[in-house]
């Protein structure tokens, strides 16, 4: 005889499910938020110069990518 699972059983599973995702999204939002604090603290290190150089290279690369984005627009056409 095949063994069914009850009502009860069956909503237990799908909240433990539910749980198990919601833990593990916790999870990632704890470590990407400690990732953040990290990174925080590396740019409070940093000193002016070094936070000058940053924005303009940051800069370069988005004015860059715009660049590239603009060429595959041209070419697509």
């Amino acid at each position: 005889m095949a063994f069914t699972p009850s009502k009860d059983q069956k909503r237990r599973e799908r909240e433990q499910k539910k749980l198990d995702k919601r833990m593990t999204r916790e999870d990632a939002r704890a470590e990407k938020l400690e990732a953040l604090q990290i990174a925080a603290e590396a740019d409070i290190e940093l000193t002016e110069e070094q936070i000058q150089a940053k924005i303009e290279a940051d800069f370069e690369a988005e004015l860059e990518a715009e660049a590239a984005a603009e060429r595959e627009s041209r070419i697509a056409c």
